[in-house]
């Protein structure tokens, strides 16, 4: 999305930095790995469609991705003041970096059943589902809690920026007004019990069975109570690249 391609997340635990170029080299190496592979249900790309893909997530209207990275430490980087820009290239650097979380947008599957059952209305909002998807990529990170914060921090992100991120998303799809959200899901392996545990204590629940892929789907229906607690440190900032940076991604 385009939406956030100059904000940055920054928390106690962990920031978000919207996913560029100079992070590609270092994506790409994660997924080099059979096993994050097999967790994320990816296939193995070349460098060169990996760097496609960054400018397809970037345009993309119906997906929201930041790269996860270590908290600022300063006192200057973690004011939380959002008049403070973080700068691309020390705080994002390849050895601060430890994985991505993305949103993906779907139209909601039920709409036509409503609609049987109801008498069409021109004034009536369409949904839609979002799915949330985290990767912690470096494992000296795993299972210290990080996961967690870090879904907090990005469906705050979400939940304060949920006008925005419907009006791009219903531009893209020319829908007469904004979709209205219905639920979020994740869909974790069944043999991944961090993860089930993790979005289980957040208020995620079991939907159905598990599905032929050996997934299982949890959701959440009320955002507003999950982003109720702000998480400790919580900023949003303004994302900086200079002309210098700016022209090198090009490249």
């Amino acid at each position: 999305m385009r939406l956030n391609e100059f904000t940055a997340v920054s928390t106690a635990k962990a920031l978000l930095v919207p996913y560029d170029r100079r992070h590609v080299l270092t994506y790409h190496a994660w997924m080099e790995d059979p096993a994050i592979q097999e967790a994320t249900a990816s296939e193995r790309l070349t460098l060169d469609e990996e760097y496609e893909n960054q400018e397809s997530w970037r345009a993309s209207h119906d997906k929201l991705t930041f790269i996860i990275c270590q908290p600022l430490v300063s006192s200057s980087e973690s004011s939380g003041s959002t008049s403070t820009p973080i700068r691309a290239g020390e705080p994002d650097a390849p050895e601060k970096m430890v994985g991505d979380i993305n949103l993906f947008l779907y139209p909601y599957e039920d709409d036509e059943e409503e609609d049987e059952a109801e008498p069409p209305s021109s004034a009536a909002p369409a949904f839609c589902v979002g799915e949330v998807d985290i990767m912690i990529a470096d494992q000296q990170h795993r299972g210290r809690g990080l996961g967690r914060a870090v879904v907090q921090a990005f469906l705050q992100y979400v939940s304060r920026n949920l006008g925005g991120i419907m009006r791009e998303y219903a531009e893209d799809k020319d829908m007469a007004s904004p979709p209205g959200l219905k639920l979020l899901m994740a869909k974790i392996n069944q043999g991944n019990g961090k993860s089930l545990t993790l979005f289980k204590s957040l208020g995620f629940e079991q939907e159905g069975e598990v599905n032929y892929f050996g997934e299982v789907k949890l959701v959440l229906r009320r955002l507003d109570e999950l982003v109720a607690e702000v998480p400790e440190g919580y900023a949003e900032l303004v994302y900086s690249r200079d002309q210098t940076q700016d022209e090198e991604q090009q490249i």
